[in-house]
């Protein structure tokens, strides 16, 4: 059984796809007026997780070093006692050879001291260094994040004025959409997406199509006139309508699409 798209008559569908055209343009020209907005949003958002992810992973290092740092300390506190205890033994031995046993241990000790103080200090100045990277870090966080939330005011207050509009056309335009059959409805989209002006559907002007400086011929102009079909312009790719359904459709859709 056919559907009723499919019954209408050509210049039906010729007037459906103009009313359409003028939908999505009014909605083109809202999503035009926040410009670059959303992109550049999106952007300083990506941008700023980034940081916030180098931010992190400088924290954790920081962390770890200074977990290296506590172990260094406590490897210390270990050699000490250990040094004491060695001490404490040279007091009671019974010859050189367990005496000199014992200082060997102890010099032993002493050279662990040393290395972990070294490697202390060591770790102090990687610390002071990534906690210096990590100030411009976030210093920079903070300069992207406020100029971030300026933008998004900005875009929310965009937003804002239109989208009471915006959801009311949305919906006029699936209203409108649904008038046309598939096929016909897949080319429109198809030729709008690869317009620069998202025009898909035109009238002429001088005998030319809207924006094109093509002129048509007389007896195709006369065909377009008719309605008896689906005429392209094979130049810009374009539907063609003539000057009188364009008249007609813009006065009965001022009404329709008046926010």
């Amino acid at each position: 059984m056919a559907t009723k798209t499919n019954e209408i008559s050509v210049e039906e569908k010729l007037r459906a796809l103009y009313d359409l055209q003028i939908i999505d343009s009014r909605l083109d020209e809202i999503r035009n007026t926040r410009g670059e907005l959303p992109i550049e949003v999106e952007d300083l958002e990506v941008e700023v997780e980034g940081l916030n992810k180098r931010a992190s992973k400088f924290e954790n290092e920081i962390k770890d070093l200074q977990s290296e740092i506590s172990n260094k300390k406590e490897a210390i506190t270990n050699s000490k006692s250990l040094m004491e205890k060695y001490k404490s033994q040279q007091d009671n031995v019974r010859n050189n050879k367990e005496f000199e046993a014992l200082a060997k241990e102890i010099e032993f000790q002493e050279l662990e001291i040393q290395l972990s103080e070294k490697r202390i200090k060591e770790f102090n100045a990687k610390i002071a260094h990534k906690n210096e990277l990590l100030d411009e870090l976030k210093a920079k966080i903070n300069e992207l994040e406020s100029h971030l939330n300026f933008k998004k005011e900005e875009l929310d207050a965009l937003i804002a004025e239109t989208q009471k509009e915006e959801d009311y056309l949305l919906e006029k335009s699936k209203e409108f959409s649904e008038k046309i059959d598939e096929r016909l409805l897949a080319s429109y989209n198809r030729i709008r997406t690869s317009s620069i002006n998202g025009l898909a559907v035109v009238g002429l002007e001088r005998g030319a199509p809207k924006g094109s400086f093509f002129t048509i011929p007389p007896q195709k102009q006369m065909e377009i006139a008719q309605r008896k079909k689906i005429i392209i312009d094979e130049h810009s790719g374009k539907i063609l309508v003539d000057d009188e359904l364009v008249m007609e459709e813009n006065e009965k859709m001022a009404s329709i699409i008046k926010f």
